[in-house]
């Protein structure tokens, strides 16, 4: 509106030069001033944060489907069981309309650019919380893993996008374990050494359990919410594992 507004005014004061610095300086104001769509919203809630006033879901799902290209080319092979994922996914979140729309603007305008990991997260990070943030790290595993082996090359390009994503060491080693069979696969989930006493256990398996419980996904959507409750079984079946190897 206010570029229409601009250019109308300047064009009296300047002629055409004067109605293109309007219709320029009112699409400035046009996007300071426009309320971003929201995705299942209601009253400004953004569902990928819980917040208002955050990243437009036409951002983050480019961003995301961004994210998920790079996981699929880290280790130069582009597999169809990972497209398949990935596809499923974007449906599940979105719906079969805006999945389609989004992949669309993606093969047309992301995917014969340059995409830079680091900047990506650098956009994203600020406008995610924590618990988003690992949902993504999470879903990202699940591409990587789809053909039912996570290469050294996934895994590698998936530790740097945890790191640019400002997600801790241990969680990113928790997540790993969630797919990685191992003898203490189990006090990795939980984010504690084989050593620790039986209370250390009950304590990391509370504060885990917290930290992944669905109930923090509530705002999204169901495949997130999908996604919060598998990392929470995963939790679950480790502290059942520790205590039957216990005699807890």
């Amino acid at each position: 509106m206010f570029k229409w507004i601009l250019a109308i005014i300047g064009f009296g004061f300047r002629g055409f030069i004067g109605a293109v610095i309007g219709f320029f300086i009112g699409s400035i104001l046009d996007r300071l001033f426009q309320p971003q769509v929201k995705i299942n919203s209601g009253g400004g809630f953004d569902p990928f944060t819980g917040k208002t006033n955050k990243v437009s879901p036409g951002d983050f799902e480019l961003n995301l489907l961004s994210l998920a290209s790079i996981v699929i080319k880290s280790d130069g092979k582009v597999k169809q069981s990972e497209l398949d994922f990935v596809r499923s996914y974007f449906v599940q979140s979105f719906g079969k309309e805006k999945a389609n729309a989004v992949f669309k603007t993606f093969n047309e305008v992301v995917k014969n650019r340059e995409i830079s990991s680091q900047r990506i997260c650098a956009f994203i990070r600020p406008r995610l919380g924590y618990e988003v943030r690992l949902q993504v790290l999470h879903f990202l595993f699940n591409i990587a893993n789809a053909d039912g082996n996570i290469s050294a090359a996934e895994e590698q390009k998936l530790m740097q996008i945890a790191n640019e994503l400002r997600i801790g060491r241990n969680d990113f080693e928790s997540i790993k374990a969630m797919f990685f069979k191992s003898a203490d696969d189990a006090y990795k989930i939980l984010e504690i050494d084989q050593s620790a006493s039986n209370e250390e256990v009950k304590k990391a398996y509370r504060t885990m359990a917290k930290k992944y419980h669905p109930d923090k996904l509530q705002h999204m959507d169901e495949a997130y919410q999908k996604g919060a409750q598998e990392k929470f079984n995963k939790v679950q079946d480790a502290y059942e594992r520790i205590q039957k190897e216990r005699g807890l």
